[in-house]
This record gives structure tokens, sequence and C-alpha cells, in this order.
């Protein structure tokens, strides 16, 4: 009997199902139930085990759903009249609802499965907050189209929505390349966090587009930009760390969610791409190579059609094309913000290219690591 107990627990630890255990510390007779009795009881009031009867069974269901949802431990004292008893501090007395008499006193404790990890990305804060998740023993799945990896690593977008758990915490960091795309897919979920690694300015382009696809304005609200608390954090595992302190910041001190539905996963049907000229253009926004031949994102403009990488690329160039049609302009590889070449301040030279940044902190990040940011602005 106990090893089936034991075996069930650790059944719902692995299918992720939070349980609360409750057992039998003390019984006076007559009561069916036993000291070291033991049960498991789910959020949807399921019961594997046994703590007693008929007589016991409800309250005891009914308060270990309260336990789950306040995420604390409970002792309950059951008896036919409560008045009768001397109050116990942290001992909570309710009614038996039999007439046979007895009492019992049951521990009852939640238990929840790891916290999941979500984070959209392979650039250096997106790997940063893999190890960090890790270390800190959540449940981590991390998500990027270009990987060819065999371990838990999601290649689509549109399956984002399928590792997303109530108790998921989900971090948006590519640095421009798919933040639109990805955030669509990640709101629709509902996890319990969302954060976005992007300057404010590239955050207001992100939202900009976001309400153009229909988002609501309180999904759009969810959105913590820029992700992390504020600890004057530059190189990419400072940001990962800033971003791992609000997500436990967050768990720590938000509600529980009086309830949740399991997402629901739309089917994403992709046109047949038409016939179109062949050879690879340049997105004049982010400079990255963008394939004629299969491109998405399109935009004519005095008679000339540009291509873009994503659609952000495209919106920003429909504002304000004649922005990025003049070479004086270009964009910080790391944060992506527009930067004047004439006005400057920070600049580095790597594999014969210039590439300028918006502060020290962008300068620091791409010096670090910049073939990451040289292959992000150049490939797709």
């Amino acid at each position: 009997m106990i090893h089936e107990f034991f075996s069930k627990a650790q059944e719902l630890l692995n299918q992720k199902t939070p349980f609360a255990m409750a057992l039998v510390v003390r019984a006076e007779k007559p009561t069916s139930g036993k000291p070291g009795d033991k049960a498991l009881i789910t959020a949807d009031g399921e019961m594997h085990g046994w703590i007693g009867g008929s007589c016991s069974q409800p309250t005891v269901i009914r308060e270990a759903q309260k336990a789950l949802k306040e995420g604390k431990s409970r002792f309950i004292r059951l008896s036919p009249d409560p008045s009768k008893l001397t109050p116990l501090e942290g001992l909570i007395d309710l009614p038996i609802t039999c007439f046979s008499g007895g009492t019992l006193e049951i521990y009852i404790e939640p238990q929840y499965p790891q916290p999941r990890l979500l984070v959209v990305g392979n650039l250096p804060v997106a790997r940063a907050l893999v190890a960090l998740g890790n270390v800190m023993n959540y449940d981590v799945v991390g998500v990027d189209p270009d990987s060819t990896a065999t371990s838990q690593v999601v290649t689509s977008l549109a399956d984002i929505a399928k590792y997303v758990r109530p108790d998921t915490y989900a971090v948006v960091a590519t640095h421009g390349n798919f933040d639109e795309t990805a955030l669509e897919q990640v709101l629709k979920a509902k996890p319990r966090y969302v954060g976005l690694v992007a300057s404010q300015k590239r955050f207001q382009a992100v939202l900009e587009y976001l309400r153009l696809q229909g988002v609501s304005e309180t999904d759009l609200k969810r959105i913590k930009a820029p992700a992390g608390l504020d600890i004057q954090a530059q190189q990419g595992d400072e940001i990962a760390l800033s971003i791992m302190a609000e997500i436990v910041q967050h768990r720590r001190t938000a509600q529980e969610a009086d309830d949740w539905e399991a997402p629901v996963i739309e089917e994403v049907i992709i046109p047949t791409a038409q016939e179109t000229p062949s050879g690879i253009a340049i997105d004049p926004v982010c400079l990255m190579e963008v394939d004629i031949a299969t491109a998405k994102f399109t935009y004519d403009y005095e008679g000339k059609t540009y291509y873009f990488c994503a659609p952000s690329c495209k919106m920003s160039f429909r504002k304000n094309p004649q922005a990025y049609l003049n070479p004086a302009l270009t964009l910080d590889p790391v944060c992506g913000m527009e930067i004047e070449i004439t006005s400057a301040q920070f600049s580095s030279d790597y594999a014969g290219k210039t590439y300028y940044f918006c502060g020290a902190g962008c300068k620091a990040e791409f010096d670090q690591h910049p073939e990451n940011y040289a292959m992000v602005m150049h490939h797709h």
C-alpha cells in the first residue's frame, strides 16, 4: 500500500500535476481513520489513498484544495462539535459530517512541480537564462527555430502554447529577430509571467505591431519590458540574473490564480509561396540578408519593392522610409535602437565592418561576443 502511495505521488510529479498530501496525525475513536493513514488530493478534488470514510473525506478534499490555492500547509481537527474543544494555536477546528463521534487530526501539505522557465532565443542573454534556470532547478524549455539540438528545444514558434503550464515564466530574448511572432504565441498561452528583452523604443514598436494583430490591451499590459529588476546590468549574464531575480520576486509575491484554462492550440496554416524573383535582398532596417523567393514581408515604396526579415522591420520602414534609405542611420546590433552614425559615441570594428551602439553597455555586450551579434545582423 505504501509503495502504491509514493508511486502515485511520483506519477503526479512527473505529470507536473499539483497535489496536496493529507496525513492522519492523531485519531480518537470511533473513527475509521488511523494515525499514519494518508492520501493525495489533486486540485480537481480527486483523492488517492485513505484518510477515513465519507465522514471526513469531503472536508479533507475541500481543505486540500484551499491549501493548494493558498500555497500553505494547514493542520485541521475534525470533530462532531468543535465548540466543545479547547482551541489550539495553528489547529483549524472543523465539524465532522457524521454523528458517530470521534476526532481526527490531519496535516495537509501542498506539493507543486518545479516551475517552468520558457526561454525564446539563442543569444547570450537567452543562453545565460537557460543556464541559471537549470541551476535553480526550474523545468527549462528553450525555443529556438534555428536549433538542430536533440535535447528539449522547441524549434517551431507555433508550438509554444503546448509547453506553457499555469506555472510557466516566459522570456522572449531574440534581440529583435522574431520578438513579435514569439510574443503573439506566448500571450495566447497565458503564462504566469511574460518578459521581453528589448529597449523601450524597440518595445513600443513591438506593441504597435501586436495591436495591429488584434492583441488586447489587457494582454499587452502583461508584458514586462525591459525584463528584469533594475540592478544596472550591462552584460548578458547580468541581464539574465536580473530577469531571474524578477521571476523569483514574482513567484513569491504574486497571488495564485483562481483558475486556469488550458490554451487552445490553433493550427497554423502556412500559405503556399507565390513565384517571386530569385536572389538575396538586404533588409533596409536591420541589414539582414533576406531570401527574395521566400520573403514573407515586403513593402513597395517609390516604385521599388523592399524585403524584410520580420514584421517589425517592415513596420519601422513604413513609418519613415527615408530614415532607413539614408546611409547616415544604422541600428545598434545589441538592442536594435536607431543610431545616427555621425553623432554615435560608441562603436566597434569586427570582421571589416564598423558597428555603432547607443551606449557603453551595448558596446561591452557586443565586444564580449561580436560573432553572435554580427550573425544576427547579417543572417536570419
